[in-house]
């Protein structure tokens, strides 16, 4: 719902739609921590069960709260996407709709080879190059929650430049980043490896809203929801396949190739970026 109630604004304040993304990756902030506490003081397993079971008891409260709420929700979503339909516009030309659909779903899939490596390798990246720094599994999991914690208000940033620039300048500026930053992580051990992956987790996590953003403002009211679901399977797809990739590599080359393959990914992801439209304002879209 949250997905559909924001996109229905013309303009779809990014700023609001990075508020709510960053509750995700401090998700993973905490995960890190909570896992290396749970290894270094009851094993390896208790770092599955609990968060097994607090995640089963939360999804349960939650169905009970959308079963309880259902009426509402229904009735206020219907309003609101009656009112938007009535202020739609002319539709967006069919090739520049395509070319930018084409753009968002690349980018999509890339992107999410780019986040679900990163935060999937960086506590053992920390193991591995933090050796001086983080001496326990503890200390890992201490260091990757102030990385991923931090690096959760790049969302914010990123919403506020999208609101106010072109968002092609604003998604070609991260993605360059990216790529710039993971060029830079290569051979880097303690401190200096510490920095730069604070700065590449920024402009990972910086990317999220941009997508969605996009899909708001290029999709109609009635087919946004089905937009919305045809990317999150594709990013749920490639994330799953991912972490194979992410194996055969460290098992094969080690993580500083990982990192530079991630470095041609978010190179690739820029070319795609270019090609979106220089301008791309609401009163063109539908």
């Amino acid at each position: 719902m949250g997905n559909e109630l924001c996109g229905t604004h013309p303009i779809c304040h990014a700023r609001l739609r990075g508020f709510w993304c960053v509750r995700g990756p401090c998700g993973l902030a905490c995960a890190a921590l909570i896992k290396g506490f749970f290894i270094d003081h009851e094993g390896r397993r208790s770092a599955f069960v609990w968060p097994g079971i607090v995640s089963i008891t939360t999804g349960m409260a939650y169905a009970g709260v959308l079963y309880a709420c259902r009426s509402t929700i229904t009735q206020n979503t219907y309003h609101h996407i009656t009112k938007k339909k009535l202020e739609e516009t002319k539709a967006m030309d069919r090739r520049l709709l395509s070319r930018v659909f084409g753009v968002v779903f690349l980018s999509t899939a890339l992107g999410g080879l780019i986040f679900q490596s990163t935060t999937f390798a960086l506590p053992k990246v920390f193991d591995e190059r933090l050796t001086e720094l983080a001496m326990s599994a503890t200390l890992v999991g201490w260091y990757a929650f102030v990385v991923f914690a931090i690096a959760a208000f790049g969302q914010l940033v990123v919403g506020y430049l999208v609101d106010h620039y072109s968002i092609r300048s604003i998604f070609a500026l991260v993605i360059g980043l990216q790529a710039l930053f993971f060029a830079l992580m290569p051979g880097l051990m303690g401190w200096n490896a510490l920095g730069v992956s604070m700065a590449f987790m920024l402009v990972v996590f910086g990317q999220i809203p941009i997508n969605d953003v996009l899909i708001s403002r290029i999709t109609r009211s009635e087919w946004r929801s089905r937009v919305y679901a045809f990317r999150y399977v594709m990013t749920f797809s490639v994330m799953a396949s991912s972490v194979p990739i992410i194996t055969w590599i460290h098992h094969r080359w080690g993580f500083d190739t990982l990192i530079t393959v991630l470095s041609a990914t978010a190179i690739c992801i820029l070319t795609a970026v270019l090609m979106l439209p220089k301008v791309l304002s609401v009163k063109h879209l539908s």
